[in-house]
């Protein structure tokens, strides 16, 4: 095994980790869910500075990376919402919104010129704010901390930045 692909190996990881905690979120085992969640947001920040200290960036990597960060991130706010934690009009934001950004950027491609996909300031602030609101929820749900007064705050403030950084 080549040690420069211990970047994607991680990326893969994060990829199955989606399933066993999905499982545990839909079990309502919100400690459980908690912990794979925090195991993978530490495998990104892992992945991340590998691939930029070492230079071991890879065209997978910066394709399969950004993917797995959002089949979380979605498949997250997807099972809350199913179990009731968010209401179903956030998680049609957040999906319509990127859902949106794909297709224009598919067609900007391919009708246009190719372009390399960057994502700019405000779409990673959006991200952070998206995961750091489900990590105080996944806090509170799992009897961690009494977060009650930031999870209704919170999805506002996950809507508004969502709403803001697809215009």
């Amino acid at each position: 095994m080549f040690v420069n692909q211990i970047p994607n190996l991680l990326t893969v990881l994060r990829i199955v980790l989606i399933v066993p905690f999905s499982y545990y979120l839909m079990t309502q085992s919100f400690q459980n869910a908690f912990l794979v969640f925090v195991i993978a947001g530490i495998s990104d920040g892992v992945d991340g500075f590998l691939a930029r200290h070492f230079n071991w960036r890879s065209r997978f990597g910066a394709i399969a990376d950004p993917l797995a960060d959002k089949l979380l991130l979605i498949t997250t706010y997807v099972l809350l919402t199913w179990l009731g934690e968010l209401p179903l009009w956030l998680v049609l934001l957040i999906f319509g919104r990127d859902l949106i950004i794909v297709i224009g950027g598919l067609l900007f491609h391919y009708k246009v010129h190719h372009f390399d996909i960057q994502p700019t300031l405000l779409g990673k602030l959006c991200t952070f704010i998206q995961i750091s609101y489900v990590v105080v929820l996944l806090l509170h749900l799992a009897g961690y901390a009494a977060l009650g007064p930031f999870i209704d705050l919170g999805v506002y403030l996950v809507a508004g930045i969502t709403l803001l950084s697809g215009l």
